[in-house]
């Protein structure tokens, strides 16, 4: 449980971020299992359409249209849904253009969505407004209990998450500058809406974090609900364990046939460096985060990938927001 006593998904709309490679897709997704395990109704959205989600859940490929994905038996049993989906610039321009703007379209919109594409380059938030449009419209429809954004990575997330405030300062009057007005109602409702992001307990990762929850605050209404530490290492050797194993290491390992126990000694001293690092960087993080809750998902240790990879960080992430199994 967070020190706030609430939980980072006990809301309506959840933004995941982090450096790519840190593992955000799969804390998303994890998130989005928790809560439809708890019998809610979830859509988790792929911001960038990379096809992380699509991987990590084991499904094919994505779709503007949500897809029901099959949850294992006892969140079906408690009535829960995840259904995914993937941005693109067309479809939300259609979607747009016909829910929001209220025009007709027949047809595709691919000279219509290129000329998009050209003025969204010319016109900061232009391209994104699309994207925070569809989700925070879902949210504001009530059409799921919990939206889920697997985000554009930490260097982009912030131009995302503006781009209703954006908006609003190039357009002064009329329909659109209204739209942008209920949709940072939402983004900037620390009860509704969240900002988490994920780190790995490295150097640049970290450094990033703490630049980004820097940016959020001071560029955007968005409320940072805590940082997920990923992967990190457990300790191996503590005690008289510890004292043990560097005397193995510093002891000279003689040629007579244990050249196998001297390669087992140097990869565990390695890991063990890691560890070492790794600490010293969530110490970073803690220091410099002091007001941010940070949740420790350590590593999997698993060459199983995909649903299975999620399935361990959900575990785990419930037994640190006290999620009733």
């Amino acid at each position: 449980m967070t020190s706030s006593g609430q939980r980072p998904f006990d809301r309506s709309l959840l933004f995941v971020t982090g450096k790519g490679g840190t593992g955000k897709s799969t804390v998303a997704a994890a998130i989005a299992l928790l809560a439809a395990g708890e019998g809610r109704r979830v859509l988790l959205v792929e911001m960038d359409a990379k096809g992380s989600l699509a991987d990590v859940l084991d499904t094919g490929p994505l779709a503007f249209e949500p897809r029901r994905v099959d949850l294992a038996p006892a969140a079906r049993s408690a009535g829960g849904e995840l259904h995914v989906m993937a941005m693109n610039t067309e479809d939300s321009l259609r979607e747009y253009l016909r829910v929001i703007a209220r025009v007709p379209l027949i047809g595709r919109l691919g000279p219509l969505a290129r000329t998009f594409d050209f003025v969204a380059d010319a016109a900061p938030g232009v391209k994104e407004i699309l994207a925070m449009g569809k989700v925070c419209f879902e949210v504001r429809e009530g059409s799921y209990d919990l939206v889920v954004v697997d985000s554009e990575a930490s260097g982009h997330v912030v131009a995302q998450l503006d781009a209703p405030r954006a908006i609003r300062g190039l357009v002064q009057v009329g329909p659109i500058r209204d739209q942008t007005e209920w949709m940072l109602a939402i983004l900037e409702d620390h009860r509704r809406t969240g900002l988490l992001v994920v780190t790995t307990p490295e150097e640049m990762p970290v450094t990033e974090t703490v630049a980004l929850v820097g940016r959020v605050r001071a560029e955007t209404g968005v409320h940072v609900t805590g940082v997920v530490a990923n992967r990190v290492l457990p300790r191996w050797f503590a005690g008289l364990d510890g004292q043990v194993f560097e005397e193995l290491a510093a002891a000279p390992i003689a040629e007579s046939g244990r050249v196998g126990l001297a390669t087992v000694i140097d990869a565990a001293a390695a890991i063990e460096a890691r560890r070492s690092a790794g600490v010293e960087q969530l110490g970073v993080l803690a220091a410099e985060l002091a007001d941010v809750d940070v949740t420790v998902v350590p590593e999997a240790f698993t060459r199983a990938g995909g649903r299975r990879v999620v399935a361990l960080v959900a575990e785990h992430l419930a037994d640190e927001w006290g999620v009733a199994p």
